[in-house]
């Protein structure tokens, strides 16, 4: 499977569709950013997390990949969609533009 890129406004519609659909998101910032500021419910990914990660999560439910602007997302997403997941999401404008637009889906640690 590939993978789709797909606008802030799609994310959260698919954020909202959660628990339904399953969601996972993905963010991977760096620890620092993410410790900051991330969407509600994703967890930080590193590499040295992806493994696990990967043989942990359920391919059939959509995976959600997002960075700082939506660049390095899209190779992330690609590779979460050759490892088998069935939905990998790459989100364009990245957590700078999801910052902008949905402050309420926004957490701290």
């Amino acid at each position: 499977m590939d993978f789709k890129r797909i606008d802030v406004q799609e994310a959260r519609a698919l954020l909202d569709a959660a628990p339904d659909n399953g969601l996972q998101i993905v963010d991977i910032r760096d620890e620092q950013s993410f410790a900051s500021a991330h969407i509600t419910t994703a967890l930080h990914l590193d590499n040295s997390g992806v493994q696990p990660f990967v043989d942990n999560a359920d391919t059939s439910k959509p995976l959600l990949v997002y960075c700082y602007h939506g660049n390095m997302s899209q190779s992330a997403a690609a590779y979460f969609g050759e490892q088998g997941f069935e939905e990998a999401y790459s989100m364009d404008g990245g957590f700078s533009d999801w910052e902008v637009n949905f402050t309420d889906k926004i957490e701290s640690e």
